[in-house]
């Protein structure tokens, strides 16, 4: 079954996008897995073009330091293949302005702004695009993409019916749950590099110091005891989270272990285990990005694995379409 996810180029990690998803990722990497840092979606908004192209460099670097092997999946970036684009126009020719007026995050990012691109409008259109130039089976992606990947089963469909079954029509597969990692300072919202203060968010990049600093100073509550219940101890029930996702022991068997050891204790071995588990990533990512022209190399040999499966594709779409061969 192949599997096919993209990730927007914000060139930063946090715990909440490590644990909650990249390291799903990485447990389902296999020789038919294909990972995307999605370039050209990052213009639909607008940009600052070197910040776009470090961003691209910072957040490939980011995920194989976090654990996709080049070797064992596909990993690569969306705008080396024109493929991507090419075949987003055609769709562009299956879908309708209704179906794209109905898209909810072009009406949320647009929403307040004098005027958008037309990109933000059909990006929807590429993204099926994406899924759909592999020939994918399923996309694991959260319950906030539903509607995406609704509107990219309608266009296969459709596409299927005008002009003979050609596109592989794919399921929405909503991923193993992952660690919700919440705010450090705010447990009751999810952890975000966007909130009020840069104490509760723990970037992967954070250096041992600082990540020490904000695990010891995160909000807990009432009592003495550790323990996991999200109402009454958000707080701590969030570190318990953190310490399992980073160990991978469970969390009953923790808050068993930490029960009566006190805040401070169990704040410092959250601490202690986090910077630990962060090292041998901050440690390949500095490697990667030290050296430019191996990470080229690895993202060049992925396009190559991309592309191996996406011309074959485009070409049956194409003679499908009645477009003359070149």
């Amino acid at each position: 079954m192949r599997v096919f996810s993209g990730i927007q180029p914000s060139g930063e990690m946090h715990l909440g996008n490590y644990l909650g998803a990249v390291s799903n990722w990485v447990g389902m990497q296999h020789e038919d897995a294909v990972f995307c840092v999605v370039d050209l979606h990052a213009m639909s908004m607008p940009y600052d073009a070197a910040e776009l192209a470090d961003r691209t460099v910072r957040t490939a670097a980011l995920l194989i330091a976090a654990g996709l092997d080049p070797d064992r999946c596909t990993l690569f970036v969306q705008s080396h293949l024109p493929e991507h684009c090419e075949l987003s126009w055609i769709l562009q020719c299956t879908a309708t302005m209704g179906e794209l007026n109905r898209m909810t995050q072009f009406k949320d990012k647009g929403r307040g702004q004098e005027s958008v691109s037309t990109a933000l409008f059909t990006y929807p259109v590429l993204q099926a695009a994406d899924i759909l130039l592999y020939d994918t089976d399923q996309v694991p992606v959260g319950d906030d993409q539903r509607q995406h990947i609704e509107l990219t089963r309608d266009v296969a469909q459709r596409f299927n019916g005008r002009y003979g079954d050609t596109l592989v029509v794919p399921e929405h597969v909503i991923p193993p749950t992952g660690a919700r990692i919440m705010d450090l300072q705010n447990p009751q919202a999810k952890m975000s590099k966007s909130a009020d203060t840069s104490a509760g968010c723990v970037l992967l990049l954070d250096d041992a110091r600082t990540v020490t600093k904000k695990i010891k100073s995160a909000v807990t509550d009432s009592g003495r005891e550790v323990e996991h219940d999200l109402e009454a101890k958000p707080g701590i029930s969030n570190l318990l989270s953190i310490l399992s996702g980073v160990t991978g022991r469970p969390i009953a068997d923790l808050a068993a272990e930490y029960h009566t050891s006190g805040y401070g204790t169990f704040k410092s071995a959250v601490a202690d285990a986090v910077v630990e588990h962060l090292a041998p990533i901050q440690s390949r990512y500095a490697e990667l990005v030290g050296d430019p022209a191996q990470l080229r190399a690895l993202l060049a040999h992925g396009a190559d694995k991309a592309r191996a499966v996406a011309r074959p594709v485009l070409a049956r779409v194409k003679t499908a379409a009645g477009l003359l061969a070149g």
